[in-house]
């Protein structure tokens, strides 16, 4: 669901920038006043793992569309909204300035509607309230499994708002709409599944992240286990489990085909050109894989043949390894900064 740079008009993108810096700061404020020795590697292996899932796209049943881990729910779970809003806000620059998914005036709207949503409506109205204690597994999964499909169905609404508001995409308005949020219902309950999945895990592993996981407040205890655990899997989702990806467009990708006819936008002239020749430049892995091997990359156009599948590319495999190990530097070095102000203040 990250939205290209042509869905958006300058105005609408510089709003959605203003509502999203607004959110950081506030953010990073309250993650000040409840920093503790564990939260800044935590911050950093957790989001290095949100990232190199957002690689594997799985398929829409009946469909031809793919989707995949939003990633703001778990880190929610696991780290509080607000560390969790952070982590993912990194995530999305990560991915936006260096693998050129997203568009970089479509920023702002991206991490407003990947982070806004399931950190500060889903986490804290709907996983909390049912959640709540010391919830039994079914409880538990309800619970994930709720505030994901919410979340991801209010981001899903905001992208079809933010691009008819911006008037400059050729997409009929209720056409998109009717598309898009059944497509991310599906992907919204398989979101809910694996975080369910990896909120078990972690419970099975640390015992005493129960009470976070329960969604209420406790000092996190150094888990130099768990961060290994999740940096491994990180590093072997991104290198290798990334080749099994579906080659599928993603649900936003599908739903712009069928509602506007087009399998891509064209690109615009003034600050659009300006963004994108910008980005161009420093997306050095672009659709996460080496500049000379995009052919095989996996992300082909509707329409066009699908890649072998798995895709067994070592320049995916590279690109999969260096992501994680930016987003682990930058989550990570976000939380420590952070820490250090809070001890200077």
């Amino acid at each position: 669901m990250h939205m290209a740079d042509s869905l958006l008009s300058p105005a609408v993108g510089t709003v959605m920038w203003g509502a999203t810096a607004g959110l950081i700061a506030y953010s990073s404020k309250k993650v000040q006043q409840d920093m503790d020795d564990s939260k800044a590697p935590l911050m950093g292996v957790l989001g290095a793992f949100v990232f190199a899932a957002q690689m594997i796209n799985f398929s829409i049943p009946g469909t031809g569309s793919s989707g995949h881990l939003g990633g703001a729910l778990l880190l929610s779970i696991l780290l509080g909204k607000h560390a969790a809003f952070l982590t993912i806000s990194s995530i999305l620059a990560v991915q936006a300035l260096f693998f050129a998914d997203g568009g970089l005036l479509a920023l702002g709207a991206n991490i407003f509607n990947l982070g806004f949503f399931p950190c500060f409506v889903a986490y804290p109205l709907i996983y909390k309230p049912i959640a709540a204690g010391n919830p039994a597994k079914g409880k538990l999964l309800a619970g994930i499994c709720l505030a994901a499909v919410v979340g991801l169905q209010m981001g899903s609404f905001g992208v079809v708002l933010e691009t008819h508001s911006s008037g400059i995409a050729e997409i009929p308005f209720k056409p998109f709409l009717l598309l898009m949020q059944p497509v991310h219902l599906a992907i919204g309950l398989m979101e809910g599944l694996v975080t369910a999945a990896a909120v078990l895990f972690v419970l099975e592993a640390r015992p005493d992240m129960r009470l976070a996981v329960a969604g209420r407040p406790q000092r996190t205890v150094a888990a130099r286990g768990l961060l290994v655990g999740f940096l491994l899997l990180a590093l072997l989702t991104g290198g290798a489990l990334s080749w099994f990806a579906s080659s599928d467009p993603d649900g936003l990708e599908w739903s712009i085909a069928k509602a506007s006819g087009q399998e891509e936008m064209l690109e615009r002239e003034g600050l659009h050109a300006m963004l994108a020749n910008f980005q161009r430049k420093i997306a050095f892995l672009p659709d996460y894989n080496l500049p000379e091997s995009q052919v095989s990359s996996g992300n082909e156009p509707v329409g066009k043949s699908p890649a072998a599948w798995p895709v067994v590319d070592g320049g995916q495999s590279t690109a999969g390894v260096v992501g994680v190990l930016i987003t682990l530097l930058v989550a990570g070095a976000i939380g420590k900064l952070l820490k250090l102000v809070a001890r200077r203040t």
